[in-house]
């Protein structure tokens, strides 16, 4: 009885140790010279995302090439931001980006229309309406 329970343990502390590499793979050393410079941005928390986080950017690093200069100049700066931010601030822009998500079509192209209007005012305009409206910071002014 006591051996069935030492190799039972034995077995699931193998199964976990499993798991845990293969959830860590590939590691930043593992991932091929045009990744790593796609991906540089995430180069100093590669090794600690998220299975399903490296594979959204491993996505993203595999149609690189096929993206306009302009689509990979904004994949970059917006790798960049991202790799800037708290984890305070990326959890809540995952919340901001599922509330959109979840809007009626209509709901999102009204958005999209306000939004296309403020980048159009001239930026002392915006920094003023960013002055009168503290609570609302988008963090999206560098990223288009």
């Amino acid at each position: 009885m006591v051996k069935t329970a030492i190799a039972a343990g034995l077995l699931l502390l193998a199964m976990t140790a499993v798991a845990e590499t293969e959830s860590q793979e590939p590691s930043w050393a593992q991932l091929n010279e045009s990744q790593r410079k796609v991906l540089a941005p995430l180069a100093q928390e590669w090794d600690i995302l998220r299975p399903w986080q490296r594979e959204r950017m491993l996505d993203i690093a595999r149609d690189y090439p096929k993206m306009t200069p302009e689509q990979q100049q904004r994949v970059q700066r917006r790798l960049t931001h991202w790799s800037r931010m708290t984890p305070y601030e990326r959890e809540n822009a995952r919340k901001k980006y599922q509330a959109y998500q979840n809007l009626s079509p209509e709901k999102k192209a009204a958005l999209r229309k306000k939004w296309e209007e403020y980048q159009r005012l001239p930026e002392a305009k915006r920094e003023a309406l960013r002055r009168e409206n503290p609570d609302i910071d988008t963090g999206l002014e560098d990223l288009d």
